[in-house]
């Protein structure tokens, strides 16, 4: 649970509580893509996400556009290295990261997420994917995976509980598809992280919140919060250039970030609250707060604030 100093509860410290050593995640980009891009990668896809999918900063670019051993090999010891040069980590998680992880075929699926898991002793199978890609083969061949000393996560996007938005965005799959999905991994016993992106067009807080509410409603036990960023190779590169939405700044966003704190139950992990797009990849917002300011900021403002996680959780809240 989040600690009187922290005021959340973040993956850190959900890290050590699992496992009272330094656990780190090594993200891999396997090859896939996503069923909005169909079979070229660097077709468009969301309007907010470029060709680069949802890749790990370190990995930037380097994965194939399809499934190669080696190259696999290469990113999983590449990643084991960095993690124990900068992190001294001991313990490391297995993070099918780029686009969605689950779309193939599930001897396909099982052949790539059997020889990652072999190149080193992991201690967690985590993938990234979207809700019409979690039929009930690929839940069945995911759980198949869990022991009592191995968990599987499924980190699932959603981004907003709005099909309008889903929609405007181009997502390709709507609110009862997540929802339908959620529930087919908590009966087979697999972990849920969503993914939400604060300040999509149209949404201001009410929107929010009531995306927030269908989270905590199932039960979901992981959340990811980006800010709206704008990647140059997006589909919304040129709206914004043509004046049809705004980014909001990051003061807007930490006000949201902590609003959502309050109403989430306190046993919720907190993965992230701010987006990484690498400089030389953003046309919006420009001038940011560094990630490390952010958290300053976030903490700052919580303790004036007198708030933590969970101080309005509850159906008091609603």
């Amino acid at each position: 649970m989040a600690t009187r100093e922290e005021r959340f509860y973040s993956y850190s410290d959900y890290l050590n509580d699992r496992y009272g050593k330094r656990a780190y995640r090594v993200a891999v980009d396997a090859g896939f893509s996503c069923p909005n891009r169909g079979e070229d990668r660097s077709a468009p896809g969301c309007t907010y996400c470029d060709e680069y999918g949802a890749q790990a900063v370190y990995q930037d670019g380097q994965g194939r556009r399809f499934f190669d051993r080696e190259n696999m090999k290469s990113q999983i010891d590449r990643g084991v290295r960095f993690m124990v040069r900068r992190y001294r980590a001991e313990i490391f998680l297995l993070y099918f990261q780029a686009f969605s992880s689950t779309w193939a075929e599930t001897r396909v699926l099982r052949a790539i997420y059997d020889y990652g898991l072999g190149l080193h002793p992991f201690r967690e199978l985590i993938v990234s994917t979207r809700p019409d890609c979690l039929g009930d083969d690929v839940v069945e061949l995911l759980g198949s995976y869990r022991r009592s000393d191995f968990d599987v996560w499924v980190e699932m996007g959603l981004q907003s509980a709005h099909n309008e938005t889903l929609l405007r965005t181009g997502r390709g799959h709507s609110v009862e598809d997540f929802t339908a999905a959620s529930r087919r991994l908590k009966a087979a016993g697999i972990k849920q992280t969503v993914h939400l992106i604060f300040g999509l067009p149209g949404e201001d807080w009410e929107h929010i919140r009531r995306t927030l509410e269908l989270v905590i409603d199932l039960e979901i036990e992981g959340l990811k919060i980006h800010n709206l960023h704008i990647p140059a190779g997006a589909p919304m590169h040129n709206e914004f250039l043509r004046g049809e939405l705004t980014v909001p700044h990051d003061e807007r966003h930490l006000d949201y970030v902590i609003r959502a704190f309050e109403l989430l139950p306190e046993k919720m992990i907190i993965h992230r609250i701010t987006t990484d797009t690498p400089a030389h990849r953003l046309t919006a917002p420009k001038k940011g707060w560094p990630k490390g300011l952010f958290y300053a900021k976030l903490r700052e403002e919580m303790i004036r604030r007198n708030t933590r996680q969970g101080a309005c959780f509850g159906p008091s809240a609603r």
